[in-house]
């Protein structure tokens, strides 16, 4: 009987007993220059954004490189409109937010609300992750109320080990380092609430971070799938007032992850801890490398 050859599957070929070689062509993964790389998945055009904003900068501005990745286009995310109009809208609005926080963003093109953790979607994040040459790698946990998110969470976790395999992807040379995989804060309980490793001030970044969001008006100013005609008004007034409204929640966001995490900011930061006024937080993911308490301190040097 005879044996079928499957490509890309076998992307690996036995070359006169020299051992096995790639038969496919390598794509160039991102030189290291000393500085951190950071990747931050979210499941829609605006989540790896609200996950990662304030620390976002922070990184920027001190030379670090980041890069924020949506799993789906987002194409069904508005109560009015959806399909390839909308997809394109919050392709703009989140390349205009990685603008102004100073990082890169990519948009994969899964259809909002249908992505699921197939054998493709795993290899297409750990591709991303290798070519990004990532040291850390950050999520939302897999407990969530949105699909995408939950099946964003898996993949993410799928490619925790998955990175540093040669022939999973063989396109792209495997991690030399794991990355250290974190997960972003949220309130869900069940099976398991949140528990913080490290929590990071933003007081010096607050309002930038803020303009850079606002700037997704179709999620924020509309409501997104759960908006409704009237929400975001037409007039200049009423459209001033929303934005002032969005933006208090947006820092009420912030400001509650600041109070909640206080011992952790005070252990990470001290006396500026102490007196923070906004802060994000993220724990550390069971897979990937375990870091110590003082490589965290290097991960965010803040």
């Amino acid at each position: 009987m005879k044996t079928r050859l499957k490509v890309p599957a076998l992307a690996l070929i036995l070359a006169g007993g020299l051992g096995l070689i790639f038969a496919q062509a390598q794509t160039p993964q991102a030189a290291s220059d000393g500085k951190l790389r950071i990747i931050v998945f979210g499941a829609h055009p605006d989540d790896p954004e609200y996950r990662a904003a304030g620390v976002a900068i922070k990184w920027a501005r001190q030379g670090h490189h980041v890069k924020l990745v949506a799993t789906t286009n987002g194409d069904i995310g508005h109560w009015e409109t959806a399909g390839g109009p909308l997809a394109t809208r919050r392709k703009k609005e989140v390349e205009e937010v990685a603008r102004r926080l100073g990082v890169v963003n990519e948009v994969m093109d899964n259809h909002d609300g249908e992505l699921e953790p197939t054998l493709e979607n795993r290899r297409a994040v750990t591709r991303l992750i290798k070519q990004w040459n990532a040291d850390i790698v950050i999520t939302n946990r897999p407990n969530d109320y949105h699909p995408d998110h939950r099946y964003t969470s898996v993949l993410v976790q799928d490619a925790a080990y998955m990175v540093t395999v040669p022939f999973i992807t063989p396109d792209v040379p495997p991690l030399k380092k794991n990355p250290v995989f974190l997960y972003s804060s949220d309130r869900f309980q069940k099976p398991n609430p949140f528990k913080p490793d490290i929590a990071i001030s933003i007081d010096d970044v607050i309002e930038p971070a803020l303009d850079a969001l606002l700037v997704m008006e179709s999620q924020i100013h509309e409501g997104g799938a759960n908006g409704y005609p009237g929400i975001y008004p037409t007039d200049p007034a009423g459209r001033q007032k929303r934005r002032d409204e969005v933006r208090e929640n947006l820092r009420r966001r912030y400001a509650g992850e600041a109070e909640r995490y206080r011992d952790l900011l005070i252990k990470f930061e001290g006396e500026k801890g102490r007196g923070a006024k906004y802060a994000q937080a993220y724990e550390v993911c069971e897979y990937g490398r375990q870091p110590s308490q003082a490589e965290l301190k290097q991960m965010f040097p803040f």
